[in-house]
């Protein structure tokens, strides 16, 4: 629940923050690039942080043994110790971190130091509208909640979860209280039970919350404090249909595993992996094992079986086509549609993409110690690695793009054509590029020790 260890920031470089490796190559001549510097990097960094827009980017440093945070190129009050919680606000205006001034610790937003407290908890979390941040903290043996700066009701303890609604108008929570567990929301606190499950969550609409409980060695899901059917055990996680109106989870009964839709079991099995909702809420898909054998359910029907099925599940934004990594010995394939595509000893781990009308996909593979991107089937060229997280399509789905490693030097690739090269493209949340139109997309890129906003305009 609570941090006890601050990050001790050791001077790493941009080896390990960057997952450096890039290359050299022809420009192509179709893609203008526009590089602005934003930040000169005058400390040694070993965490970088971009907002979520990709314009702005904090990272923590050290010197003479005190740690530092450095956002928008202005390094801000020096510590004991910085956290590694850097958590941008939704729309990027705000910054928070957890600090250490001698045995107290301290939330700072925006470079403003909260109340000091004997622990602080290890996240931070900014309302989806930007407008609260809510934190754990303990003070002795009480430990409660910050919002605002506002401490909460006391309790034993404080559970990981800490979640708003997605309209930003609950605040939900575990604690601890009396030896039992319960949820807290708004203020106002659930049922006592022998155990709460780790994950709470609100559904898209926010009309719902969710979680586990457990009583008497039953396990049951608690839906706006209604307890549903009791399982012998409930798999940590929840999936909720993009538009809120279902609810699907894993449950256990006499040693098998189904999935639950909107309190209707599914088929058992022994083991059953990720669920998974289509954009237009109407197509389901898991894997599962049976026996030595594993296979995915999609909207019911079972498909082929194989030796593994990796935890890669990717709908086409259109929910037409469905595609996953499979493994036969030690060979790997994608599966697209239930039909097969090449072998190949390797594929990368989230790098399948479709494109935004479905017709085109995209993923990493590797074959020897190379790797390389197979786009609608064709093998690009081969470098010493790729950043299964970059592969994306422009919105009119012409082009693509992604990060090819080699010789130390990370390199934009579009359409296989090498663009430019830098030290290192640094993450903005999960993806590396952010298209703004269907001909321009940017990233930020770290070269001679700056970092710069790097704009793509597409021909």
């Amino acid at each position: 629940m609570m941090f006890k260890k601050l990050l001790f920031l050791f001077v790493i470089f941009f080896l390990i923050l960057f997952n450096i490796t890039s290359f050299a190559g022809e420009i192509n001549s179709k893609v203008n690039v526009f590089e602005k510097p934003i930040i000169n990097i005058d400390f040694s960094p070993v965490l970088f942080v971009a907002s979520p827009d990709g314009k702005r980017v904090a990272y923590a440093s050290q010197v003479e043994g005190k740690q530092f945070i450095i956002i928008d190129g202005k390094a801000e009050k020096r510590y004991d110790g910085v956290s590694a919680n850097l958590s941008f606000s939704p729309d990027s205006r705000h910054l928070a971190y957890g600090a250490q001034s001698g045995n107290k610790q301290v939330v700072v937003v925006d470079g403003k130091e909260g109340k000091q407290y004997d622990v602080i908890g290890s996240s931070l979390v900014f309302s989806p509208d930007s407008g609260k941040i809510v934190y754990a903290a303990k003070t002795e043996k009480k430990c409660f909640v910050v919002v605002d700066g506002q401490e909460g009701k006391s309790y034993e303890g404080i559970g990981s979860s800490i979640v708003f609604s997605p309209d930003s108008r609950h605040l939900a929570y575990g604690v601890l209280s009396g030896g039992k567990q319960l949820v807290s929301l708004d203020g106002k606190e659930g049922k006592k039970y022998d155990a709460i499950g780790s994950v709470i969550a609100f559904s898209p609409d926010s009309k719902n919350l969710v979680y586990w409980a457990q009583s008497d060695k039953k396990y049951f899901v608690v839906i706006n404090e209604k307890e549903e059917k009791s399982y012998d055990l409930i798999r940590a996680g929840f999936t909720f249909s993009p538009d809120g109106k279902h609810l699907a989870y894993v449950a256990q009964k006499s040693n098998k595993w189904f999935v639950v839709v909107d309190g209707k079991e599914g088929k058992p099995y022994d083991n059953i992996g990720p669920v998974i909702f289509s954009p237009d809420n109407k197509r389901i898909a898991y894997s599962v094992q049976s026996g030595s054998k594993r296979f995915v359910v999609i909207d019911g029907q079972e498909g082929n079986s194989y030796d593994n099925i990796g935890s890669t599940f990717v709908f086409s934004p259109d929910s037409r086509r469905f595609a996953y990594v499979a493994q036969s010995g030690n060979k790997r394939v994608v599966v697209v549609d239930g039909q097969e595509g090449k072998y190949y000893d390797n594929i990368g781990y989230g790098s399948i993409a479709f494109s935004p009308d479905g017709r085109r996909v995209l993923y990493g593979a590797q074959s020897g110690n190379k790797r390389f991107v197979v786009a609608d089937g064709k093998e690009g060229k081969q470098y010493d690695d790729i950043i299964s997280t970059s592969l994306a399509f422009s919105p009119d789905n012409r082009f693509f793009a992604y990060v090819a490693m080699s010789e130390n030097k990370q390199i934009v690739i579009v359409n296989e054509k090498e663009v430019d090269r830098y030290n290192g493209i640094i993450a903005v949340g999960k993806e590396r590029f952010v298209f703004d139109s269907f001909d321009s997309f940017r990233c930020l890129a770290l070269k001679d020790k700056k970092i710069y906003l790097v704009e793509f305009k597409l021909k």
